[in-house]
């Protein structure tokens, strides 16, 4: 399994070059007013800033919607019910059910909120090499361990995805079939998962004891200084105002 979040990070768009720290304020300052966002009236133009700044990015829509699959089965349970369970006004009845206005705008405004968050999340983290963003928050104060806990987070959960995807080929193999509802499968599966969660604690226990083993807490290595134009404190600035303006109007 890769996760390839930074697949396109080699590419040359004006979002790729803007400074990582700037970025990393400036995108997250956005997605935090996104998130406050209210009145309807707002989702258009919260939806044209996202989209614009993903097409600036030049990251490929593919890349939007590889990512999008799992995310949107969790979008549509959270909003599904919305518009049947939600509200007074009845704008449509078909039988028991029935289809309400408030229900439906809040459906709106949920889905169009996560749309966008999750599209400037993807542009924050696409456009910069994994390791470039941590050093980044490095530099804004992200302590080490946290730091080295998202680090080894992240270069792990592929390595844990490439054994799940092993054991099961195994367990294919030696006739198990996942898509029949059983006592046994449900049984066979749990020790799948059990079995994955004592490698995966067996797994860090040797990859911290190798870390001590070469010195790791012993000292701690400077951050180094990375300069800051007058573009990338400029595209900062713009950010922070749109953001500013959202929460002020929202």
């Amino acid at each position: 399994m890769k996760l390839g979040l930074d697949s396109y990070a080699y590419l040359k768009s004006p979002i790729h070059r803007w400074e990582p720290r700037c970025k990393l304020v400036g995108l997250m300052a956005l997605i935090f007013a996104f998130s406050g966002v209210q009145h309807l009236g707002l989702l258009p133009g919260m939806a044209a800033l996202a989209i614009a700044l993903y097409r600036v990015s030049q990251l490929p829509i593919s890349f939007l919607l590889r990512r999008l699959r799992y995310p949107s089965f969790f979008l549509l349970g959270m909003v599904g019910l919305l518009p049947f369970v939600a509200g007074d006004t009845v704008i449509f009845s078909m039988g028991p059910l029935a289809l309400r206005l408030e229900g439906c705008l809040a459906a709106v405004l949920i889905a169009t909120r996560f749309l966008c968050i999750f599209t400037l999340a993807l542009v924050m983290l696409g456009t910069t090499p994994f390791l470039t963003s941590i050093k980044a928050m490095r530099g804004l104060g992200l302590p080490s361990v946290l730091a080295d806990m998202m680090l080894l987070s992240y270069r792990y959960l592929e390595e844990l995805g490439d054994r799940l995807r092993m054991m099961k080929l195994a367990m294919k193999l030696r006739g198990f079939r996942g898509n029949q509802l059983s006592y046994r499968n449900l049984r066979v599966l749990a020790s799948l998962v059990g079995t994955l969660l004592v490698r995966s604690y067996e797994q860090s226990e040797r990859v911290y004891q190798a870390m001590r083993l070469r010195g790791y807490g012993q000292s701690q290595s400077p951050v180094p200084k990375q300069s800051v134009s007058s573009w990338d404190l400029v595209f900062l600035g713009v950010s922070l105002a749109i953001a500013a303006t959202l929460i002020v109007v929202a």
